[in-house]
């Protein structure tokens, strides 16, 4: 393979240009959920689709029968159209250029898998999966790249009849061409790729019958009218296969383009094996969707925006800013230390718009009631407006997203507490902390009337009217009230649960240490 920057009188391949008949699609692959590569990817494709007026669609790729994960094709879709991206043409809306679901045209396949055989551009295969591994092994032993030998390609008609007359497996090779195809992406310019000089000649309709990438995307690109593919880079070297099955089919292909790479802070390419950083995974830890968006645009280029202002763009901001010639072509490193600041600016934002208020209430009690489904009702003050506005104010400088509110620490918020740190700390005067705990129990209304001062004076003063250490009560009551040991002070957890349940888990606590004492 060789990339060149040549002169543009040098350049062969002829190219669509842009036109009010864009067509463009994002074909993902159902082997796990839609990841940050997989959705920017998504996201330049509708972006591109919509400043062009034309058409956004989704094709599943899912000719790797082996391995499919259930349900993943549904799961991407309904992850894009949680960050907003809606298709024009998809698996769940339908169009007219259907299935979308390459097991669901294998027909399409076939029937152009034979066209190339009698062209001359194509050819059965019987080489068998041992012969091919031997090669492999061979090739690695002398270090050399494995590469199929093309041993097939030469079979005279009588030697082919004989073999298909004796029932032998085969699959169906592409002939490659000798020599360079050039081409111009329109992200990284100019490019040249020679790929018969580093690889034989590639299997194009497996012996099962279904097709390997390069078919099926070019047959699909064709039969659905695609007028630009935008995809990762990792599959720009594979251009050179796909242009040439195009000349061989006759057909005017579309135009190219390649999005750089996403790496990870150490170098390392992302990957859908990564379980952080799938788009399901943002979702279930509070990451807000147009600050997911936001995110992908910021490392890479390809927008009109002010440089070093943080800011978290709508969908609708996004196409206005989007510019595909602006896009760099260099890796990029993702930051998700930045996400999460995003996310928290986004919150803060929420927080002074009342219907966002409003939208973040209703999401933290969904989360609540996931959460806590069988402790929690759904009409329990402790999920009222008031009480999840209160918290979500609260919780502000210390968290940047919903999820962080289920922290172990935080589980007091949503759920009665185990005793058993509280019994360890009274073991040896449960009865005296208890007529402690049920005191405060009942004048706890007024006290946290009066601020946290006037609670600390008060409890001191109903220590030493019942003769207990006041630093032991105090630990009494986080326990009591929290379940924890250590933790935030007990002004603040009163303050977070409300008097109404503070009392309640008081007296309960003290019900719990008689029963001990006794």
């Amino acid at each position: 393979m060789r990339y060149s920057h040549l002169p543009s009188f040098m350049f062969l391949t002829s190219v669509r240009k842009f036109s009010n008949n864009v067509r463009v699609r994002f074909a993902p692959s159902p082997t796990g959920r839609l990841h940050l590569g997989g959705l920017r990817t998504a996201l330049y494709n509708f972006l591109f689709a919509r400043v062009k007026g034309g058409k956004f669609l989704i094709r599943i790729e899912d000719t790797d029968q082996a391995r499919l994960v259930p349900g993943a094709a549904e799961a991407i879709e309904r992850d894009l159209q949680w960050v907003g991206i809606e298709a024009d043409e998809s698996p769940s809306r339908g169009g007219g250029y259907g299935p979308y679901i390459q097991s669901e045209r294998l027909s399409h396949y076939r029937t152009e898998t034979e066209t190339l055989i009698e062209k001359g551009a194509a050819y059965r295969c019987f080489c068998t999966d041992k012969r091919l591994e031997l090669m492999r092994r061979d090739a690695n032993r002398r270090g050399a790249v494995p590469r199929y030998d093309n041993r097939c390609r030469d079979l005279s008609s009588n030697e082919i009849a004989e073999k298909l007359g004796k029932g032998m497996a085969y699959c169906v090779r592409f002939k490659l061409e000798k020599g360079p195809d050039t081409f111009e992406d329109i992200i990284y310019g100019k490019i040249v790729l020679d790929t018969a000089s580093i690889e034989g000649d590639p299997v194009i309709l497996k012996s099962d019958g279904f097709p390997t990438y390069h078919l099926a995307c070019v047959v699909d690109d064709h039969l659905m009218e695609i007028s630009h593919v935008l995809r990762g880079v990792e599959w720009q070297i594979s251009t050179s296969k796909h242009l040439q099955l195009y000349r061989a089919f006759g057909w005017k292909p579309p135009q190219f383009g390649h999005l750089p790479l996403l790496m990870n802070p150490n170098g390392t390419k992302l990957s859908k094996r990564q379980g952080d950083i799938d788009v399901e995974h943002f979702r279930k830890s509070g990451v807000f969707p147009e600050v997911l968006l936001s995110f992908v645009t910021e490392f890479g280029g390809g927008f009109t925006r002010e440089r070093g202002i943080t800011s978290v763009h709508d969908v609708e901001n996004l196409i206005k800013q989007f510019n595909l010639q602006s896009l760099n072509t260099s890796s990029c490193k993702v930051d998700l230390e930045r996400l999460i600041r995003l996310n928290r600016l986004e919150m803060e934002r929420k927080l002074q718009d009342p219907e966002s208020l409003k939208l973040l209430c209703n999401q933290l009690r969904d989360l609540v009631l996931h959460h806590y489904d069988e402790q929690v009702e759904s009409n329990s003050p402790a999920i009222s407006d008031e009480r999840l506005t209160y918290l979500l104010q609260w919780g502000l400088p210390r968290m940047s997203r919903l999820e962080d509110f289920f922290s172990s620490d935080l589980n007091y918020l949503w759920s009665k507490p185990s005793l058993t740190v509280l019994l360890d700390i009274v073991k040896d005067s449960p009865h005296s902390i208890a007529d402690v705990l049920e005191n405060i129990s009942s004048h706890i209304i007024q006290l946290s009337a009066e601020g946290n001062a006037n609670i600390v004076a008060a409890i001191k003063d109903i220590c030493n009217s019942h003769d207990v250490k006041y630093k032991v009560v105090m630990k009494a009551l986080r326990a009591a009230l929290s379940g924890l040991k250590a933790g935030p002070p007990v002004g603040e957890i009163i303050e977070n649960l409300g008097v109404d349940e503070s009392s309640h888990r008081l007296r309960l606590a003290a019900e719990a240490l008689r029963s001990v004492a006794h």
